[in-house]
């Protein structure tokens, strides 16, 4: 499948904005924007698809699935949530062959205990550094080309410290991680530590209410950061939308003067192809 490679649109001092998305529509809503990067979110996927939450219940299949489809229709570079690899080290191959054949540019694998969670909940357990770097290499020498980018993420920053956040992500880098994601820092001073610490490109978890503190683009990029993902404000922007229209749905029972703005039947027609349909009815049908 297409691959817009991802590497070429990373530089030092410039820090990349992938927003999240989580179905079809968001991935078609963003592409009307211009975005250089679109980043797959577990936990919008998983919620969406399954109704469940970000805790290591979705499978491979169902994970590798999405992303194909995602993949397809997005204009920009994917970046795949691939959770802890979904196993062993043999999963991990299958998982890197799967994302890459599915079009994907560049895939998470993190080093948290299966069953994972999500990176600002409570009660994330991390696997031994050396079963990580394991994964990594395996993951490094799966993929057949290099254009495909790993993402090493730690999550050991919560229960462990920064200080050993920052020696696996140093251990993940020489492993043959092309982006490191520390998880989770709790405070600007941290992120600052973690934009010293390395020379690898840098992914800077961006989510509302969560542990990290929330920086406009060229702070990031100052700190050393050069891609910030945005996983969770497609979602929870959609939710409010949902949450108040239903309210004003079941309250009014009626859509009129709807508190929320509504996008545009007809625009939303355009965008998902339906002129296209049109148009093929027009010369294969309606001439019939």
């Amino acid at each position: 499948m297409r691959r817009t490679p991802l590497a070429p649109r990373l530089a030092r001092g410039r820090c990349l904005v992938a927003p999240g998305v989580f179905d079809l529509i968001s991935t078609h809503i963003l592409n009307q924007h211009g975005v250089e990067a679109t980043y797959m979110t577990g936990f919008g996927v998983v919620a969406s698809a399954l109704g469940l939450p970000d805790a290591g219940l979705a499978t491979y299949t169902a994970m590798v699935d999405r992303a194909r489809r995602i993949a397809e229709f997005s204009r920009a570079p994917v970046i795949a949530d691939a959770d802890t690899g979904y196993g062993g080290l043999l999963n991990v191959r299958h998982t890197v062959r799967g994302y890459e054949a599915a079009g994907i540019a560049a895939i998470q694998l993190e080093d948290q205990e299966f069953p994972k969670k999500c990176g600002h909940t409570p009660g994330r357990r991390v696997i031994p550094a050396e079963d990580m770097v394991r994964k990594i290499e395996v993951a490094a020498d799966s993929r057949s080309s290099a254009d495909f980018l790993i993402i090493a993420r730690t999550d050991a920053r919560t229960s462990l410290g920064l200080d050993e956040a920052l020696r696996r992500g140093e251990a993940y880098a020489k492993a043959g991680a092309d982006i490191l994601f520390i998880e989770s820092p709790e405070s600007e001073a941290e992120m600052e530590r973690i934009g010293r610490a390395f020379h690898q490109p840098l992914l800077a978890n961006m989510v509302e209410g969560g542990k990290t503190p929330i920086l406009p683009r060229a702070r990031l990029a100052e700190l050393g950061y050069q891609i910030a993902i945005y996983p969770a404000a497609g979602f929870l922007a959609t939710a409010a939308a949902l949450n108040t229209m239903y309210a004003h749905l079941t309250t009014t029972g009626s859509s009129l003067d709807a508190p929320v703005p509504v996008f545009e039947f007809k625009r939303l027609t355009e965008i998902l192809g339906f002129p296209e349909v049109h148009a093929f009815e027009r010369r294969w049908v309606e001439t019939a």
